[in-house]
């Protein structure tokens, strides 16, 4: 079984402890530094199952907070679209572990659900503009830390063909998702608007 030195960073979203987050910051302001430190994880299919349904069921759950707690129809809409797509993968990943028999494993070190809490707790905080722009802030961090785990540590270590087929299908739906949170960011709030 392979071991990879994982960066994970502090108070936004991490998917099963395993992707970097930022912390949200107030509007007017540079996201908040990630404060980094390592854990180190064995990543078969049953553990990289089990971070991709959590990544899944993470941006569902800020999507659906989106489109309850969203200032402009924008990103209430973005968050319906984002909370729509991944439930369609996170379904896909469900019925192929399903198929080939895998039961999801998350890390034994995993954090998701207090830094996934945690995140919800943030984004709760913030009403109007301020809520429009730490969701589309966290959306593209989120999004580019998936497609950067997926890249150096989820698809090397991915044994099963069908599994490895699948993420790198989604991955550049992933991608898709960052640049239009990207986009979106920089129509409603300009030059503040994220580059990550």
């Amino acid at each position: 079984m392979r071991k990879f030195t994982l960066p994970l960073a502090a108070a936004a979203l991490v998917a099963a402890g395993i992707f970097p987050v930022v912390a949200l910051s107030a509007p007017n302001e540079q996201p908040a530094p990630a404060a980094t430190f390592t854990t180190r994880a064995a990543l078969d299919d049953a553990t990289i199952v089990a971070i991709f349904d959590a990544a899944n069921t993470a941006d569902i759950e800020t999507g659906d907070l989106a489109v309850q707690r969203g200032n402009s129809k924008e990103v209430r809409d973005m968050g319906a679209m984002f909370a729509r797509d991944h439930r369609m993968v996170r379904q896909q990943g469900r019925d192929l572990a399903k198929k080939l028999g895998v039961t999801p494993t998350p890390p034994k070190d995993d954090q998701s659900a207090k830094q996934q809490a945690a995140t919800m707790a943030t984004l709760r905080s913030k009403k109007g503009a301020d809520f429009d722009k730490a969701y589309l802030e966290h959306e593209v961090a989120f999004h580019k830390a998936v497609l950067d785990a997926i890249d150096q540590q989820l698809a090397p270590a991915i044994q099963n063909a069908e599994l490895k087929a699948l993420v790198e299908k989604v991955a550049p739906a992933f991608k898709a998702h960052m640049l239009a949170a990207q986009a979106l960011d920089k129509k409603l709030f300009g030059e503040q608007a994220s580059s990550k």
